[in-house]
């Protein structure tokens, strides 16, 4: 579907009203609903909170607790710091605080999330994989960790770490270190009980080898990551690391605050993170639903409700069960996004959704595609791709001035000649004039 914002008519439509999957278009939807529920400049905030008295002597009697609060940007993306970057941060201002020992446990609070880490519509094979890292409310580096294995300089056991390092991840390794070899041979799994293993050899003429994890539970991780970043700064965590809300009567010791939302939903669009887009989701979840708890159930209750209430769309245009695209449950239409796309551009926040978008031919997504056309540099859209699906949704200016919308979707095999075609048409549309 192809609508003239500058005139208001429909220039070209063919199946707009099929549901389809919209793979990562569908972080568009996700964008404009937490832009208007939240505006551009909002920052979420992960706080550590004392439940319990501190005495003269810095000693903490009762819990520490780290609680979640969806925040994206809790991520070494943001941080000039080794990975364990925030802890860090948040661990100095522990000790500043004047905490140097706590009696109790250290909690980890994800209660602002439901519990359920996977989305519905998520396969099997996807899970390995960094773009389908786990979901929580208590969320760090996008829920990835580095195994770092090392030569031993004479032989015999490798060096084996996790970064950033955390108490509730232990990491057991076999691997040796075979001399005068460049090469490795190096297994790395993650066991039921949460306990990395790595096998193998690694040369030791080879420098060191980094592979990323996905962590499967990561509010007890991220909180054990403060806890090696307390214990750093010499505060002592007495008890264990444990899951567990915060008390109505909970102090606040200290905090961090994200990047603006206009600067996360811009790394979201143009790099597609899967991640960012699924705590977005939860975060409005968490502040519309009646037990402020974000799920991706009441995520798509939502949404639906926005584009019924103010994007003036029909509702069931758009079933979501998760805010990333990549179940294969999702199901939009063109013309719901067509309609998406007109309302963000009249919004309040219509300059950071626009800027949030790769850019034909320049940045991104889209750096190779529509080079050298008058699509290059103009027209800005996201991107969707699975094996099964191909879209483009966003905007482009007419060579008559004429700012256009537009949505592309296709479900197949033949997805490789379906870009092709969509790349013609978004080219075609920057050559458009009206006769």
């Amino acid at each position: 579907m192809v609508v003239s914002l500058t005139r208001g008519d429909t220039l070209y439509s063919a199946n707009a009203g099929d549901l389809l999957m919209p793979a990562s278009t569908m972080k568009l939807f996700t964008s404009a609903l937490a832009f208007d529920t939240f505006g551009p400049d909002h920052q979420f905030r992960t706080t550590v909170l004392r439940d319990g008295t501190l005495g003269p002597d810095g000693t903490l009697t009762g819990n520490l607790i780290l609680r979640g609060g969806g925040d994206p940007g809790l991520s070494t993306r943001y941080y000039r710091a080794p990975a364990d970057g925030p802890m860090s941060t948040l661990a100095r201002m522990v000790a500043a605080a004047g905490i140097k020992r706590v009696s109790g446990d250290l909690l980890a609070d994800a209660s602002a999330f439901e519990s359920k880490r996977v989305p519905d519509g998520w396969l099997a094979r996807y899970l390995e994989s960094g773009y389908a890292a786990r979901v929580s409310a208590l969320s760090m580096n996008e829920n990835l960790a580095t195994v770092v294995i090392s030569p031993a300089p004479n032989g015999g056991a490798a060096s084996v770490y996790l970064d950033p390092p955390s108490s509730t991840v232990p990491v057991t390794s076999a691997a040796r270190t075979i001399m005068g070899r460049k090469g490795d041979k190096l297994v790395i799994r993650r066991q039921a009980d949460g306990r990395i293993d790595v096998r193998g050899w690694i040369g030791s003429k080879a420098g060191p080898r980094s592979y990323l994890v996905v962590i499967d539970d990561p509010a007890p991780w991220v909180a054990g990551t403060l806890r090696s970043a307390l214990a750093a700064q010499g505060v002592t965590v007495t008890g264990q690391v444990k899951t567990g809300a915060a008390t109505s009567n909970a102090v606040t010791v200290a905090s961090l605050s994200s990047p603006p939302l206009a600067r996360l939903a811009s790394a979201m669009n143009r790099e597609s993170i899967n991640h960012f887009a699924e705590l977005l989701f939860r975060d409005v979840a968490h502040i519309a639903s009646p037990d402020k708890v974000g799920s991706a159930e009441y995520g798509n209750t939502a949404l639906r409700k926005f584009m019924a209430d103010k994007v003036g769309a029909t509702a069931t245009d758009v079933m979501a069960a998760d805010g990333s695209g990549l179940s294969t449950l999702d199901r939009v239409t063109a013309r719901a996004l067509v309609q998406l796309l007109s309302y963000s551009h009249r919004a309040s926040w219509s300059a950071d959704f626009h800027a949030s978008l790769p850019v034909a031919g320049e940045s991104e997504l889209l750096r190779h595609r529509m080079r050298y056309t008058p699509a290059q540099g103009n027209l800005h859209a996201k991107t969707g791709t699975t094996n099964d699906v191909i879209g483009l949704a966003g905007y482009v200016t007419a060579r008559d001035g004429e700012v256009l919308a537009f949505a592309f979707l296709y479900n197949g095999r033949d997805r490789w000649n379906a870009k092709e075609a969509i790349d013609v048409s978004g080219a075609t549309l920057a050559g458009f004039v009206r006769e």
